[in-house]
């Protein structure tokens, strides 16, 4: 059976969640979230794993599936529920050997090659972007243009999930493109109301 993508993919970045993560995993539980990223991207393995467990024990009560960015590695120790692999990250294909086929396996992409590829590879979901402007990457990869975004859709069948610059002023035009999930950061944590912030993702996916 296919894996569901849930609409609002949320993704805890440290760098730009300024509350406690028992705050923010609070709010999103409070939202209705059941799924979210997190990433690391400047801490050494060790934090990066430290940080994992934490954030797994604070989000079991919950029930709420942690995906983990970029490393395989911290995602099997940790014992998360899944990976986000980036283009220059482990290859999905290994990836799952290592995870096992019960874990989630994630993908970025960022043109319509990548997607494809994607698309035969043994990754759960594919991200694609940046569609907007972004600025919580340091070195973000060249937009996504609108047609190019049309024609992933029409030819990725797996989950698809859109990243880069999404707002709650503009993430209704991906949803009625056909986008399944939205990728937020700096939208939804940069004010103190995550969960009223969520709840409008949410339904904007419904609407």
């Amino acid at each position: 059976m296919q894996f569901k993508l849930p609409p609002l993919y949320p993704i805890i970045d440290l760098q730009f969640t300024p509350h406690s993560l028992e705050f923010v995993i609070g709010e999103l539980a409070l939202a209705g979230v059941t799924l979210l990223q997190l990433r690391v991207k400047r801490e050494a393995s060790g934090k990066f794993l430290k940080t994992a467990r934490e954030i797994l024990e604070i989000c079991g009560p919950y029930q709420l599936t942690v995906i983990v960015n970029d490393r395989a590695d911290i995602a099997w120790l940790s014992e998360a529920q899944g990976v986000h692999l980036g283009q220059q990250d482990l290859p999905v294909a290994d990836a799952r050997r290592l995870l096992g086929p019960d874990k989630i396996i994630g993908i970025s992409t960022h043109n319509l090659l990548q997607a494809t590829e994607a698309q035969q590879s043994p990754a759960d979901y594919i991200a694609i972007g940046p569609v907007y402007a972004t600025i919580s990457k340091e070195r973000p990869d060249p937009l996504v243009r609108w047609e190019e975004l049309k024609a992933v859709r029409q030819q990725v069948t797996k989950p698809l999930v859109a990243i880069g610059g999404i707002t709650t002023e503009n993430a209704k035009r991906l949803f009625d493109l056909g986008i399944d999930s939205v990728a937020i950061i700096r939208d939804l944590f940069s004010t103190g109301r995550i969960a009223s912030k969520a709840e409008q993702f949410l339904k904007l996916a419904s609407s």
